[in-house]
């Protein structure tokens, strides 16, 4: 069966996966090196902010559960998935599964076109071959079709390392906190605005009396 990880074990996760992909020059990854690729503003859905021990955190549970394993030499301790302990998966395999935990449900096309420089698909075809693949697996799908929303024309894929928490919905919530903290921080700047307002005012105002 495949893990069910929290947030930031998958994001965790799907960031050793990418990087050993992308970055194999640097990787395994320091625990510095990993929180700036969980961080990323850009190819990340949701953006997260993970501190150092958040990230320690999440590594050390994975570890616990043979997903990574740790190397340590003179200057570092590095760290590397090892996912091949769980599931017997190939680099098509692999960078469909670090593009949905890192970006979340994606269509086969989109898939395809963000995947070139972990593994090359020709076709969308080709990609939605894999990820029927990874949903088909006898050890339990990591892979799951969503049903289309309205307006949509092709379904949506996502990781089944969530224990089938809709990511999309999880998204949202997260993106409505973002936004209440947003709202609140405006609140309480408009407060102290007014307060300097009202300071100015009163030290411009003319003395009475006298």
């Amino acid at each position: 069966m495949p893990p069910n990880l929290t947030l930031h074990e998958q994001r965790t996760l799907g960031c050793l996966l990418e990087k050993e992909a992308l970055t194999p020059e640097a990787y395994p990854l320091t625990t510095n090196s990993l929180r700036l690729a969980c961080n990323q503003k850009t190819s990340r859905e949701p953006v997260l902010e993970l501190t150092e021990a958040e990230v320690v955190a999440a590594l050390n549970s994975l570890k616990g559960r043979d997903l990574v394993q740790a190397r340590t030499d003179a200057r570092a301790t590095r760290y590397a998935h090892s996912v091949e302990k769980t599931a017997a998966l190939d680099s098509a395999q692999r960078a469909v599964l670090a593009l949905l935990l890192v970006r979340g449900p994606q269509t086969a096309g989109e898939l395809r076109g963000r995947s070139g420089r972990m593994h090359e698909f020709a076709t969308p075809a080709e990609a939605e071959q894999v990820l029927e693949g990874l949903a088909a697996r006898q050890d339990g799908a990591w892979a799951r079709r969503l049903d289309r929303r309205p307006g949509e024309k092709e379904h949506r894929w996502a990781h089944c390392l969530d224990g089938g928490i809709d990511a999309g919905a999880l998204s949202q919530a997260l993106e409505i906190d973002r936004i209440g903290e947003l709202e609140a921080r405006v609140a309480r700047l408009e407060q102290e605005l007014e307060a300097l307002r009202a300071g100015l005012a009163h030290r411009e105002a003319p003395q009475q009396g006298g």
